[in-house]
């Protein structure tokens, strides 16, 4: 079986020939600025930096050059020579994309020579591909097509018979998200150097020479990756194509709504096409500050959930069954629930995918009652600086900032499967300037070699007294970062852990060279939970009495937080929510309300960024928009809020924070010396030396069902099938050799 190169001696070979990666120096000198290259494209002078390719000197130029294997995120391949173009004084043409410019080059792109060459490898490409464009799930978005319509013949010199017939290659079963076709492969091998680079999972390669080189897995078994679903996009033809997708739609089809990701909190850029009021796919979006052009397979995959276990109708709880009812009976219900309790005792729970907009109504409306318990379902310690200042909860680095980082410190956290694309983002870095990572936690899987700490407390306890090896790696960096993840901060010492996290950034921070540089950075997991802390709601739901309130509305909150057995057996819960989850199970009034694709709203991602996500569909059937529900409601009740329309429930968001007045934006967080005089120690200073800092989500199965909308979602529980019987399957340990 062969394969590519190692990374590390992949991205040398890419800095001499000039592709766009740079191996970044731990220098600190700057580097002279070089001078830049003179060269002709068409007769047209270009002036372009020294190592740049032929292929990129072209597009400062404005000239496009058709490629197949080259992508701009991956390694230089190579090999399907349809960027080929004609040099001055070069007896033969030049694969433009590994090509290096050089001083006075003179490159011809629509010479009779460069024609002549483009559509000898498009008749070569064309011999053996099968005429499947009527059926096939790429037409319409294929590089082939386009390409051969531009730039091959219109003719053939090869023809068929019955004994030199059209090759033919065996489709490979890589688990339930990709459909592979791979009579179609052109043997780009991008789903290959993807997969190896950016997913870290050598589970792709090739096999056989020549006309019997095939791509696939050595043995029968499940593309194992959380990024697994990019390499159909990647994929220049229709080898590799979508297995929920299949032949349900065409791109001309589809309208595009550009939206946002919940499935995490890193707010993922996505596009969303929907026909006749359905969400047909998604799509990313590019972004090079948080996604780049990648997206997670559940953020992928998992809109199939949005047409199952829909609430569609208002339910009312008669005898320990949910009836459905109109929206008059039910708030008439919820309004007869309210007069029976103290307003003191009213609280409000955000779920994980709540918008900003819905937080700030129930905020106002719970408020205007006369209640104050607010809080959302992910804890977070809440000391004497708690969330006043923003830096104590936002992943202050920033995602892009993380390429500029030289140590990186995870604590409690497996961000391969809490927040895929950071991951990627940490991976890329390692590759390009060998960051040096270490682990506090579980071992995990990270796609890249890292330092194991350990997973107790007494290795943090070290961190912070400054006696651990790792701490002399921290303190001579420029750059350090520390990540800490939620799940270690679920338990009752969920505060002295984090106090010792800010211990070690505090004490990093003061001999900081580069003064503007941040440290800590908290890894939130849920789309709301920066939103909902800069409204004002509370952290976790056991700590703050909200569990003991008379009544409590759930907005969206299903993480099971709050069930039966936690609340008072008098006491009434009013669910707002879009899937029948465990929030709908325990509610005594049930209101349906729309999901992120069926509505205008605003969430604020891990590291602080507003975004703005725009309506797709419509709600189905009685659904209604979740600020309009609770805007109806107090009416109802009596404390009618001042705002009828989206822009006025906006302008009320920028009044609480500025913030939401920048969408697009991340305010640069401060005042992290202040937060960290007023933090409080920990009164009670017996902890358990062996208490375990680990994240919950240790295997891929674990990745897929995190949410409403993924657990009910049929393609992810494929995905949790499949990583079963891919761990049962007697090859599975020799994967990493295969």
């Amino acid at each position: 079986m062969l394969r590519l190169w190692p990374l590390r001696q992949v991205a040398k070979v890419q800095n001499v020939l000039g592709g766009l990666t740079q191996i970044a120096t731990k220098s600190t000198q700057p580097a002279p600025a070089p001078e830049l290259v003179e060269v002709f494209i068409d007769d047209k002078q270009v002036f372009v930096e020294p190592g740049t390719t032929v292929l990129q000197a072209c597009a400062v130029a404005g000239v496009e050059i058709p490629r197949f294997c080259y992508h701009d995120r991956l390694s230089i391949a190579g090999n399907c020579r349809m960027c080929l173009v004609e040099v001055e004084r070069s007896p033969k043409p030049v694969a433009s994309c590994a090509m290096p410019v050089m001083k006075g080059m003179k490159v011809k792109t629509d010479s009779p020579m460069t024609r002549k060459a483009r559509e000898g490898v498009m008749e070569f490409l064309l011999m053996n591909h099968p005429l499947d464009c009527p059926i096939c799930d790429q037409g319409g978005e294929c590089d082939l097509q386009d390409q051969s319509m531009a730039f091959g013949s219109d003719r053939s010199r090869f023809t068929d018979n019955a004994f030199t017939g059209k090759r033919a290659v065996e489709d490979k079963n890589i688990g339930p998200l990709i459909k592979t076709i791979m009579t179609r492969c052109i043997q780009c091998t991008r789903c290959i150097r993807f997969a190896s680079e950016i997913a870290g999972v050598d589970d792709l390669g090739t096999s056989g020479r020549g006309t019997d080189m095939q791509v696939g897995t050595y043995v029968e078994k499940m593309f194992k990756s959380e990024l697994s679903g990019n390499v159909i996009d990647l994929c220049p033809v229709g080898a590799l194509t979508s297995k929920p997708y299949a032949f349900t739609a065409r791109p001309w089809e589809i309208r595009k709504v550009e939206s946002i990701d919940v499935m995490d909190a890193v707010g993922s850029n996505i596009v969303v096409g929907m026909r006749t009021n359905e969400v047909m796919r998604v799509l990313p979006r590019v972004n090079e500050d948080i996604n780049e052009e990648w997206i997670s397979d559940k953020t992928r995959f998992a809109y199939d959930g949005l047409k199952r276990q829909r609430l569609t109708t208002p339910f009312i709880n008669v005898d320990g069954q949910l009836v459905p009812t109109d929206w008059e009976t039910a708030f008439v219900k919820v309004a007869e629930k309210v007069k029976k309790v103290d307003p003191k005792l009213i609280a409000g729970v955000a779920g994980s995918t709540a918008d900003a907009e819905a937080m700030v109504c129930l905020k106002d409306m719970i408020n205007r009652l006369g209640g104050e318990l607010l809080c959302t379902e992910d804890s977070f310690p809440l000391n004497r600086s708690g969330i006043d200042f923003r830096s104590n909860y936002i992943f202050n680095t920033t995602i892009g900032g993380i390429e500029q980082a030289d140590v990186v410190l995870l604590i409690g956290t497996n961000p391969r499967l809490e927040a895929p694309l950071i991951n990627a983002r940490i991976r890329k870095t390692w590759i390009h300037s060998e960051v040096c990572v270490g682990v506090l936690g579980a071992p995990v899987d990270l796609s890249y070699e890292y330092q194991y700490l350990g997973d107790s407390f007494i290795v943090l306890k070290d961190l912070a007294a400054g006696t651990h090896p790792m701490c002399k790696a921290l303190a001579s960096a420029n750059k350090p970062m520390i990540i800490l993840g939620t799940d270690c901060l679920q338990g009752t010492e969920n505060g002295v852990i984090y106090n010792a996290v800010k211990d070690i950034a505090e004490r990093l921070r003061k001999n900081l060279k580069h003064k503007d540089w941040k440290i800590f950075n908290l890894l939130q997991k849920n789309a709301s939970q920066v939103g909902a802390l800069d409204l004002g709601y509370q952290p976790g739901v056991s700590g703050l009495k909200a569990l003991q309130a008379e009544l409590i509305f759930l907005l969206g909150a299903d993480a099971g937080t709050v069930s039966k057995d936690k609340i008072n057996p008098s006491s009434s819960v009013i669910y707002i929510g879009h899937h029948g989850d465990y929030g709908a199970q325990i509610a005594d009034v049930v209101l349906p309300a729309a999901a992120y694709t069926e509505k205008d709203a605003i969430y604020v991602n891990t590291e602080g960024r507003v975004q703005l996500a725009r309506q797709a569909v419509n709600p189905p059937g009685m659904a209604r928009h979740d600020w309009k529900i609770i805007r109806a409601l107090s009416e109802i009740l009596g404390v009618a809020l001042p705002y009828d329309k989206l822009a006025d429930v906006r302008a009320r968001l920028g009044e609480i924070s500025p913030t939401f007045d920048q969408p697009g934006q991340v305010n640069e967080s401060g005042f992290e010396a202040q937060a960290y005089q007023l933090q409080t120690e920990i009164k009670d200073p017996i902890v358990n030396v062996n208490t375990a800092i680990s994240p919950t989500m240790l295997k891929l199965k674990d990745f897929y069902m995190t949410d409403p909308i993924s657990r009910a979602s049929l393609t992810m529980a494929k995905c949790i099938q499949a990583c079963k019987e891919s761990e049962k399957n007697p090859y599975s340990k020799q994967e990493a050799k295969a």
